[in-house]
C-alpha cells in the first residue's frame, strides 16, 4: 500500500471510531441479568454494570452491622434482580471468592446461608455455607451457576440483602471524613463496588470508615483449601 493509500486509511479509521463507539446504545442492563464484563488493563480485575440502587429490594436492610444472612424474603429479592431459584447448586460456573468486611474499624462477619432458603427448598446462584457445623463463617463466597454466566459483587449484595453502592454499605454513607474504599487481591479497587466481576480466588476487602479506622494490612490472596 502507498504512503498516500495509508494516510487515508488512518483518516478514514479516526473518523468512523466515534461512530461505532455511538453505536452501542445506551439501554441499561437489568441488574440481575448476565454480567458484560468491561476490559480493564492487563491484570485488573473486569467491571460489569453498576447495579444502581437497591433501596427498593424486598427486606433490604439499610441497618448498622452486623447484618444476619436475611433469608426471609430471599424469594423476592431474586425476583426482583432477575435471578433463579435454583433446586440445587448450578455445575456449569463454579467459582469462590473471599470476602473481609470492615465498618467504622470493626470487621463484620459475613454469615453462612446467604442465599439459601431457610427450609432449604431453594439456593441462589450466589451464596455462602458454614465451614463446618459449629464453625464461626469463614466469608468465602460460593458462586455456582447453571448457567455460563458471569456475577458482580453487586448481586451478591443484592442476594445478601444488604445495601451496597458506590458510597454506602448497610446504613453507613460516605461524609464526615468517613469514606468507602475496596480492594482487590491486595490492590486498591476504585471503582463502584458493585461493579466487580467475581472471578475464581479474588481476596476482597470493603471497609467504611475514616482513614485511621481502615484495616492496617490488606491481605492479598487467601488460603482457600480444596475450593
Amino acid at each position: 500500500m502507498s504512503r498516500h493509500l495509508r494516510i487515508c486509511a488512518l483518516i478514514l479509521a479516526i473518523a468512523i471510531a466515534p461512530a461505532l463507539a455511538a453505536c452501542g446504545g445506551s439501554g441499561e442492563t437489568p441488574s440481575g441479568s448476565a454480567t458484560t464484563a468491561t476490559a480493564t488493563t492487563a491484570g485488573e480485575p473486569e467491571l460489569g454494570p453498576a447495579f444502581g440502587s437497591m433501596d427498593d429490594l424486598p427486606g433490604v436492610l439499610t441497618t448498622p452491622p452486623p447484618w444476619p444472612d436475611n433469608v426471609e424474603r430471599l424469594q423476592q429479592r431474586l425476583r426482583a434482580i432477575g435471578l433463579p431459584a435454583l433446586k440445587a447448586e448450578g455445575e456449569v460456573v463454579h467459582t469462590h471468592q473471599h470476602l473481609d468486611l470492615f465498618v467504622d474499624g470493626e470487621r463484620v462477619p459475613v454469615p453462612a446461608d446467604i442465599g439459601i432458603a431457610g427450609d432449604g427448598t431453594f439456593i441462589s446462584s450466589l451464596h455462602t455455607h458454614a465451614p463446618q457445623p459449629g464453625e464461626p463463617p469463614d466469608g468465602i463466597m460460593h458462586v455456582e451457576s447453571p448457567t455460563q454466566t458471569s456475577y458482580t459483587l453487586g448481586q451478591f449484595f443484592a442476594v445478601w440483602g444488604v445495601r451496597l453502592d458506590a458510597t454506602c454499605v448497610g446504613a453507613r454513607c460516605e461524609g464526615g471524613g468517613k469514606r468507602l474504599r475496596a480492594w482487590v487481591n491486595g490492590k486498591p479497587f476504585t471503582a463502584d463496588p458493585t461493579r466487580l466481576v467475581l472471578e475464581q480466588h479474588q481476596q476482597i476487602v470493603i471497609a467504611y470508615g475514616t482513614a485511621a479506622q481502615m484495616p492496617e494490612k490488606i491481605p492479598s490472596s487467601y488460603d482457600f483449601g480444596n475450593l
